[in-house]
């Protein structure tokens, strides 16, 4: 890679959607990549469709997790290697797969993934924040909301 002159024209993303990321495999991986000249890198995370084929509702503390795993790797990370986090929302796991968690249910995890990741952080100020950004009395993590 590194006589290819690929690192200077592209920026690879790293994927991961679980709960529990291995952080010190995915610094190792951002070692790697800085090895073979990459400079930059993304981090994919998910707020939705990634838990499941088939999945309705989607539930909110996974990806949050999610979201607090990528934190925790950019905080382990040189300075000047992360370029963003794209935040996905996955609306099918293949073209031939039915629909899955649509956005309006998800829009609650939206809100708070992106509040977490704004805020370096989840909190009871930021659930709170969520709450009245969404207009909804209990914002509930760990169960299905509906």
């Amino acid at each position: 890679l590194s006589g290819s002159g690929v690192p200077q024209l592209v920026q690879p993303m790293i994927w991961d959607y679980a709960a529990d990321i291995d952080v010190e495999g995915k610094e190792q991986l951002i070692e790697k990549y800085r090895r073979c000249g990459f400079s930059k890198v993304w981090f994919a995370s998910a707020f939705k469709g990634a838990t499941g084929v088939n999945q309705s509702l989607t539930l909110i503390g996974h990806h949050l997790r999610n979201q607090l795993e990528w934190l925790q790797v950019a905080s382990r990370s040189p300075a000047d290697v992360l370029e963003g986090i794209v935040l996905t929302g996955w609306q099918r796991y293949d073209h031939f797969s039915v629909l899955c968690e649509l956005l309006p249910v998800a829009i609650p995890s939206l809100a708070v993934c992106l509040q977490a990741l704004k805020n370096g952080g989840y909190s009871e100020k930021v659930k709170e924040n969520v709450e009245n950004l969404l207009g909804m009395s209990n914002l509930e993590i760990d169960t299905f909301m509906r």
